[in-house]
């Protein structure tokens, strides 16, 4: 880091802002718990495990944007972030395509 970006204070919510996102993320697990409860299956298979990858890709977002401070980085860091969305998108979509596809197997009810 430069010095100008360390006497500017640029990069950094304080302390407010960090209790704020610790906030979220701590209501992003309970409601991660919470929702595991829930029945979800009527809408379709594996919905339950779509709502958990939301929940769970939406607490990443903020971790990676405000505790990796990548909202103050430069654009560069921004593409290498959004490519890394992009693929583990790609890989979710692998994964779901796997999952989706096989049949019930020996242990099903």
């Amino acid at each position: 880091m430069s010095d100008k970006h360390m006497e500017t204070g640029e990069g950094h919510i304080g302390y407010p802002g960090y209790i704020g996102v610790f906030t979220i993320l701590v209501v992003g697990t309970i409601f991660t718990y919470f929702s595991s409860f829930w029945d979800l299956d009527s809408i379709f298979p594996g919905a339950n495990t779509l709502l958990a990858l939301a929940i769970a890709f939406t607490k990443m977002t903020f971790v990676m944007l405000f505790f990796m401070h990548v909202y103050w980085s430069p654009r560069l860091i921004w593409l290498s972030a959004v490519a890394s969305f992009f693929w583990l998108a790609i890989m979710f979509a692998y994964t779901m395509q796997d999952y989706f596809t096989r049949g019930l197997g020996v242990f099903s009810v």
